[in-house]
């Protein structure tokens, strides 16, 4: 009888509240700037490289950062580079093993209802109804703790156990 209870303790799922939802965003919006930074070093990178093999020219820019920010169609193919980035940085955490950086510092792990990981349509989905981390808002007033990306994506955000 006591192994039975034991084990109905180990299957039960615990969901993680709000404070512990936000340090984890807090966490990766951290790590998601020093991949930006990188991100943009490359593309200054790239048009330094364009700039000097003669392939492009900065016109009146000031420089290539000014270049990338307010050329009318360059800026906007800069941005969506950016944007495309932190989609990819999330879609392939919580794609590949249901958890960020900031999620794991914090014993979090994104999955199906079954225990599977997340599809990359759930992922852009989730991404697309998070209102920039406000979707999390509802979570404590969910019986499970389902913030509102969880619910439209139909997943669900968990606590890990401990190690035995």
């Amino acid at each position: 009888m006591k192994q039975k209870k034991q084990q109905d303790v180990k299957l039960t799922k615990q969901y993680p509240g709000l404070f512990r939802r936000l340090g984890a965003w807090l966490y990766d919006s951290l790590v998601v700037a020093a991949v930006l930074m990188l991100a943009g070093g490359a593309a200054m990178a790239f048009v330094a490289i364009l700039l000097s093999l003669g392939i492009l020219s900065l016109g009146n820019y000031q420089d290539a950062s000014a270049y990338l920010t307010e050329h009318p169609v360059v800026s906007v193919l800069y941005t969506a580079y950016l944007a495309l980035v932190i989609i990819g940085f999330f879609a392939y955490f919580w794609c590949r093993g249901g958890q960020t950086i900031g999620m794991r510092a914090w014993k979090l792990r994104l999955q199906n209802k079954n225990g599977t990981n997340i599809r990359l349509t759930q992922a852009l989905i989730r991404m697309g109804t998070s209102a920039f981390g406000l979707g999390n808002l509802l979570a404590p007033f969910n019986k499970e703790k389902q913030s509102f990306q969880d619910m439209m994506a139909e997943c669900e955000m968990i606590v890990l156990p401990k190690p035995n």
